[in-house]
């Protein structure tokens, strides 16, 4: 028990008190969170012990979690860390997401340095750092109507390949050399850069700080006589139709899942992955799921954080795909013609003491060569790869694979 919510309070009553929960419920595969007239309806008929028993999370370890969200936030606004500066005449402009579980030890890390800075950096910066939660679309609007790399942010940070590569957005400065990676990391951790995988742009444009990985977490109760799920081909046989549980809500993510699995199994794949999907339900059917085998999902596609949740000895087994975790990269983008303005702050994002923020307050593993990550070499990831990401028009191609993915889910 905690102060600040009961675990029989309703969702709906939780998520209007504190807005931290949002994320965390969305995270463990409760997408319906995400829209808030779900929220009001779906969340009014359910109690957040009965969907954290539905999903087979740890109560406690959810609640501990939730509780140091809580307390970071009301320590952010009692001491003014909200993240975002306003200073119309700032020299520097940055602006991003920045992953929720981390955003705050990431905000108060970086206030800390401006602050032991003695070059009067802190008047000269105008930045907003969203929580993922908050999604992009407050930055897409004035990026899709730019006509001049000159009205963009100095440095961006976020996931999201539609963001950085759609050629209506800032994909469309890419090819005129606006973006250097000045991060001074030369070679990245082993575990990005080895004879599998390569994460560094060999353009030298973009620069990364961490990915996010989508694993596996499989009910056993609900497994059947069916095999283990240990690989994405796996995912997307007959036997796991109507079964699967994929992180809609979480954008990056998804798009990143349909690239990858377009990538590699076709669209054949994408219309598996629709099938895949457990149907949506309504919310009276959600609330007696607990006893109703049929609508709990065999496997949830979750990001690597939230399988640290499951009960110790529960039904939940976390799986790491044997063919790789597919990643969303978390990206930073800095202006090359502001090079001398912007490098040191650049080498503060991409610093170890960073790294070790993403990777192990977060288990968002850091491309610092540095930062122990704590994957083993037999844990791979699955990533599109530099000549396949300039080989497309990144936009277009995700809308085409979201509407055979909608299509096939609709059948």
């Amino acid at each position: 028990m905690n102060k600040y919510f009961d675990i029989k309070d309703t969702l709906y009553k939780i998520t209007e008190t504190y807005e931290e929960a949002i994320d965390l419920l969305v995270g463990i595969g409760l997408e319906q969170m995400k829209d808030i007239k779900q929220r009001e309806t779906f969340g009014k008929t359910i109690s957040l012990e009965m969907a954290l028993a539905m999903k087979q999370v740890n109560a406690q370890t959810f609640e501990e979690r939730l509780v140091e969200a809580i307390e970071e936030n009301k320590a952010v606004v009692d001491g003014s860390l909200v993240g975002k500066i306003r200073n119309t005449s700032a020299k520097v402009k940055i602006e991003g997401i920045l992953p929720c579980p981390v955003r705050i030890p990431l905000l108060e890390s970086f206030e800390k340095w401006v602050e032991l800075q003695d070059n009067n950096l802190k008047d000269e910066l105008d930045y907003e750092l969203k929580a993922a939660s908050m999604g992009v679309d407050w930055l897409v609007d004035a990026i899709r109507e730019s006509e001049s790399a000159d009205v963009l942010s100095d440095i961006f940070i976020s996931a999201g390949f539609d963001l950085f590569f759609d050629k209506q957005l800032i994909g469309k400065y890419k090819d005129l050399g606006v973006f250097k990676d000045f991060s001074a990391i030369s070679h990245y951790n082993k575990d990005f850069e080895n004879e599998e995988i390569s994460l560094k742009d060999p353009a030298g444009q973009y620069s990364m700080l961490a990915v996010v990985p989508a694993v596996f977490l499989v009910n056993t109760e609900e497994l059947g006589d069916r095999e283990l799920p240990k690989s994405w081909e796996d995912i997307l046989k007959p036997e796991f139709e109507n079964a699967v549980s994929l992180p809609i809500g979480d954008f990056d993510l998804f798009n990143a899942i349909l690239l990858n699995i377009y990538k590699v199994y076709g669209e054949k794949g994408i219309t598996q992955l629709g099938k895949s999907l457990l149907r949506s339900m309504h919310p009276a059917e959600m609330v007696k799921s607990h006893r109703k085998k049929h609508v709990k999902p065999v496997v949830t596609i979750m990001p690597y954080f939230f399988t640290k949740m499951t009960k110790h000895g529960g039904p939940m087994k976390a799986i790491w795909p044997e063919d790789g975790a597919i990643i969303s990269p978390i990206f930073l983008l800095s202006k090359a013609d502001k090079q001398e303005k912007l490098e040191q702050i650049v080498h503060h994002f991409s610093s170890k003491g960073v790294g070790e923020i993403l990777s192990h307050q977060g288990l968002f593993p850091s491309v610092h060569p540095e930062v122990a990550n704590g994957i083993s070499p037999e844990q791979k990831y699955m990533w599109l790869g530099w000549d396949y990401i300039n080989s497309v028009d990144m936009g277009p191609l995700i809308k085409e694979l979201e509407n055979i993915f909608h299509n096939s889910v609709a059948k």
